[in-house]
């Protein structure tokens, strides 16, 4: 497993503002989009891709396409879905699965209650989107779902990540059988508190996103 800190003044700007209790919902997800796109490009550096060549007005020109089969985008239910929008302006061509997984706030133990993947991933690269890595169990569990499919390729796209988060997903794909697991990230916060929240983080980014309910 690798993980990518993305160091951009951009994308620390949009964090800075995200962090920020006085930012409104509208404002959240505003900048969550944007913050996301910026992570994605780094996110899909090393997305597989085909030779092509295409006709100009004045010529023949050689480039490349993204390779069949397309790339899966699987938000994490319900923080997730805020990250869609801002994941599909690159990959607007992708398909979207969706995983949805409830943490024991006393166990801090991820449950799956609902789960609409494809059943073959064979060759496909993927990708999860999970504003907060935590404890990393949750994205410890989807990652698995995904290589048990056949998945060519995961990467985990996250606003934030703490260091507990990222030795429980190291420590749990330390071996991943070549296939390339990767953690793209926009910072890497001090520690987790007591009930297993980022500090200093940035909240509850389901609640920031679309309110409590």
């Amino acid at each position: 497993m690798r993980t990518l800190v993305v160091d951009h003044p951009l994308v620390t700007h949009k964090l800075t503002a995200l962090r920020d209790a006085a930012s409104d919902t509208a404002t959240f997800r505003s900048l969550t989009a944007e913050l996301v796109t910026l992570l994605a490009y780094e996110a899909t550096r090393e997305i597989r891709v085909q030779p092509t060549s295409v006709t100009t007005p004045v010529g023949v020109a050689r480039g490349v396409k993204l390779a069949r089969p397309v790339p899966l985008i699987v938000p994490v239910l319900r923080a997730g879905i805020g990250m869609l929008d801002g994941m599909t302006r690159l990959l607007p061509m992708a398909d979207v699965g969706f995983v949805g997984l409830r943490r024991d706030e006393e166990s801090l133990m991820a449950e799956t209650y609902a789960n609409r993947l494809p059943s073959d991933l064979t060759d496909r690269d993927t990708f999860v989107l999970d504003p907060m890595l935590a404890t990393g169990g949750t994205l410890a569990t989807v990652i698995s779902m995904l290589l048990d499919r056949g998945a060519g390729s995961v990467t985990a796209i996250c606003l934030l990540a703490a260091p507990e988060g990222l030795r429980h997903v190291e420590e749990s794909f330390a071996d991943d059988a070549g296939v390339p697991v990767v953690v793209v990230t926009a910072a890497v916060d001090e520690r987790l508190n007591e009930r297993g929240y980022i500090v200093p983080g940035l909240g509850d980014a389901g609640d920031r996103l679309f309110g409590k309910v």
